[in-house]
């Protein structure tokens, strides 16, 4: 039960914890649709899995104790996320109602979304693997493990679905209307200022 509840509790504060997952889901709902923000936020839990899953089959110790290839995985996440964000800053939306080629992102381009941007978020693997490696005992059962991590990726999806179902609502895109124009920029600039700062953190620590 102890081993549970500290699970429980770092996993809540981990989700809410503002990053590129709630960028990404807070984005999508504003400036798209409330259902492409919820299948957004399946992706993240998909991503979630992948971490997880790694970790239980032991290739998370690899990855914490190869600088290397975490730095690998740094890199290429701040790269994915650095894209993402020049997309948006390229985006040249105008003020009004959405129009329906704006809204045209389909149910597997969101899902995808949302799936790389957990996957390749080094955030989410060094709160997954720390969490398995110092948190649940090394005689905990394979199948306790397992609904750990079905926990946490499901934490993740109830959490950026409330997310996208608030930021997702008419009143509340209503409200911002006059704003729609500068939203993916806020938010490009947002997902490129994630990216620099991954990369200035490898950088930092090769230089030491």
């Amino acid at each position: 039960m102890a081993e549970w509840l500290a699970v429980i509790t770092i996993t809540l504060f981990a989700v809410i914890s503002p990053g590129p997952d709630f960028a990404m889901v807070s984005r999508n709902s504003l400036t798209l649709s409330r259902r492409a923000g919820l299948v957004t936020a399946l992706g993240i839990g998909a991503g979630v899995l992948v971490h997880v899953s790694y970790t239980l089959l032991g290739i998370g110790v690899l990855i914490r104790e190869t600088p290397t290839l975490f730095d690998v995985l740094k890199l290429a996440g701040a790269a994915y996320l650095a894209w993402l964000g020049w997309q948006m800053l390229l985006s040249h939306k105008t003020e009004g109602a959405v129009s329906a080629s704006e809204t045209a992102l389909s149910d597997i381009a969101a899902f995808r979304i949302g799936f790389l941007t957990n996957a390749l978020n080094p955030k989410t693997t060094i709160f997954i693997v720390s969490l398995f490696m110092q948190v649940i005992q090394a005689n905990t059962p394979l199948a306790t493990r397992i609904c750990y991590g079905l926990f946490i990726s499901f934490a993740h999806v109830v959490w950026f679905s409330t997310v996208s179902l608030f930021f997702g609502a008419p009143s509340v895109q209503q409200r911002i209307l006059r704003l729609r124009p500068w939203i993916d920029r806020i938010f490009g600039v947002l997902l490129i200022g994630f990216a620099i700062a991954l990369a200035a953190t490898d950088l930092a620590r090769t230089a030491v």
